[in-house]
């Protein structure tokens, strides 16, 4: 299908038609189920970012999380693979001292407090931690000396402030592992009544933008605000498996009791919850990723994709299904996953990606590829954080889950499937948003790399038959 006609059929198919374009009025938020983004078009409604002098639109999420905080009367349980802001500590740390039972559970590659690093160990971190550190101290010397005294580390580390209030904090090495895959939890549960959850990692760059890079507006994601009960108590128990009993028998990644999918229902709404990880030793479907495959197959209409990471084999195929049945499939992904030999984004633009010269095993290339299919385009050095899906403009699939194998089997994750159609409007809003800067189709450059490793890997193994060839003469 044509761009053109794509866009067409896509304006047609909305509820609100070809007026879509028009995204300055506000949508309603459901009563119960509230949804924020980042990248938000917000019209003349602008705020200025604490952190660096910036006025923007989009909703501001640390503000967001931060009342939630305030609201707090006797609990609040955070379980957050990184945090970094400085506000939300301070939030903590002042209902930690009002009386409020405080608890925070970390990755453990992002546990300990960075100012707390020697000399040594600063040199000897790798280009990525490096520049992770680069950037905290940016932050946090508030002064500029390229040195950090412990007022500015009082004011602008975290997680220091946290420990030096005495909350206490454990990693997903207190079960006595090395750590699951990773705590990649974004929950919080305040009084066992809210959630604030999504795909926004409580950090800088997952909310407002590298606090060095002006250029950046961070990566896009969301966050939602579910006052409910019902679904606070289920993630407060995902909360104690982790914790354990005074932190004794802590559980984290596939110690934890597997537990089926559960679902909760209310007036206009049906919330389906489950957690990672899932036993590979357990059928594929009975796991996260394979609920998300079974809301794809039930897909009457439409399938719209807003993917960081995107590699599970099963899922593509369950998508080509659709797409012989005739279902509306489009998607958009970060640049910066999306044509990595294993991502199955290749899958759906039938072209085929090689690391030394092997192909990802059961690769599967469309004999139709989507034309509907793009990458995000961003300010440099953010990234398409989301991880959620629409189908038939009625169900999101939302959550902390990238659709890869090790979200699905190693990791700590949870995955929502909210059927509403008022907070599915606002996610049909940001695909929208999103379509509307999306570089559609394979890039040039992409496929040119494609063919030259393909010419290359088939050189290679010509070689390497004519070579065995000759041995076996000999």
């Amino acid at each position: 299908m044509y761009r053109w006609a794509w866009i067409l059929l896509f304006c047609l198919s909305t509820i609100h038609g070809c007026q879509k374009t028009d995204r300055s009025t506000e949508l309603a938020q459901d009563p119960s189920i509230q949804v924020y983004f980042n990248h938000r078009d917000t019209g003349k409604q602008t705020y200025t970012e604490p952190y660096r002098p910036i006025k923007r639109g989009g909703d501001n999420l640390e503000a967001i999380i931060i009342d939630e905080i305030r609201s707090a009367n006797s609990t609040i349980d955070l379980a957050v693979q990184e945090l970094n802001l400085p506000l939300v500590a301070q939030a903590l740390v002042k209902s930690h001292r009002s009386g409020v039972r405080v608890r925070v559970i970390l990755d453990n590659n992002y546990s300990r407090a960075l100012s707390s690093l020697t000399h040594s160990e600063i040199n000897g971190l790798k280009k990525r931690d490096r520049l992770k550190y680069e950037e905290f101290l940016a932050l946090v010397d508030l002064n500029s000396d390229n040195r950090l005294d412990q007022i500015e580390i009082a004011q602008r580390d975290a997680l220091f402030m946290l420990h030096q209030a005495g909350i206490t904090m454990i990693d997903d090495t207190a079960d006595g592992s090395k750590g699951s895959g990773l705590m990649h939890h974004k929950f919080m549960v305040v009084d066992d009544r809210t959630v604030i959850t999504g795909s926004a990692n409580f950090t800088l760059s997952g909310i407002f933008g590298d606090f060095s890079n002006f250029d950046t507006r961070g990566n896009t994601n969301y966050l939602l605000r579910i006052a409910r009960p019902q679904i606070a108590h289920l993630f407060t128990e995902e909360f104690e498996y982790m914790w354990g009993n005074r932190r004794i028998n802590s559980k984290f990644g596939l110690d934890k009791q597997a537990r089926s999918p559960v679902t909760v229902s209310w007036d206009n709404t049906t919330i389906t919850l489950q957690f990672s990880p899932t036993s590979t030793s357990k059928d594929w479907h009975l796991s996260t990723n394979g609920s998300i495959g079974a809301a794809i197959s039930d897909a009457k209409q439409s399938v719209n994709l807003a993917l960081f990471v995107f590699s599970d084999q099963t899922i593509a195929n369950i998508l080509q299904q659709k797409q012989q049945q005739g279902i509306e499939i489009n998607g958009i992904f970060d640049r910066g996953f999306a044509f990595r030999y294993y991502s199955e984004v290749l899958d759906l633009l039938g072209v085929t990606g090689y690391y030394r010269c092997r192909v990802e095993a059961n690769n599967n290339p469309w004999t139709k590829p989507l034309d509907t299919i793009g990458v995000a385009n961003l300010d440099s050095g953010d990234k398409l954080h989301h991880k959620f899906a629409l189908i038939d403009r009625q169900t999101a699939i939302a959550g902390s889950q990238n659709w890869s194998a090790a979200a699905n089997n190693l990791n700590d994750e949870t995955l929502l499937m909210i059927n509403n159609q008022t907070v599915a409007q606002h996610f049909e809003r940001e695909f929208q948003r999103l379509s509307d800067s999306t570089n559609w189709g394979l890039p040039l450059g992409v496929n040119s790399k494609l063919q030259k490793q393909r010419q290359n890997c088939q050189s290679k193994n010509q070689f390497n038959l004519l070579t065995e060839y000759i041995n076996y003469s000999l």
